[in-house]
């Protein structure tokens, strides 16, 4: 089980500092301390938004619409740090 749980953090933790990058950019863009005229603050936000877009998008789907506010990275966000920090630890005691 140690061998699954060792790989899987691994992911989750990538996972984790990725949505925190993301998150933390968007706030920056958005009172705009980031300019996405920039090149290579453009390339970074996109190819975070292709990353992470795959996540989002199902999320979306669930969740009510609240137009001017996106709760889907809040949302995917809590999930990685619940699996993370209490549902994979929980299955290695098994």
């Amino acid at each position: 089980m140690m061998a699954i749980y060792g790989p899987l953090r691994l992911i989750l933790d990538v996972a984790f500092f990725i949505m925190l990058a993301h998150i933390i950019m968007s706030w920056l863009i958005s009172f705009q301390v980031l300019n996405l005229r920039q090149q290579v603050v453009a390339q970074i936000w996109y190819g975070l938004n292709r990353l992470l877009e795959p996540i989002y998008t199902p999320i979306r789907r669930i969740l009510p619409d609240t137009r001017p506010l996106d709760l889907a990275p809040l949302v995917a966000f809590i999930a990685i740090i619940s699996l993370r920090d209490y549902i994979l630890p929980e299955l290695l005691l098994r």
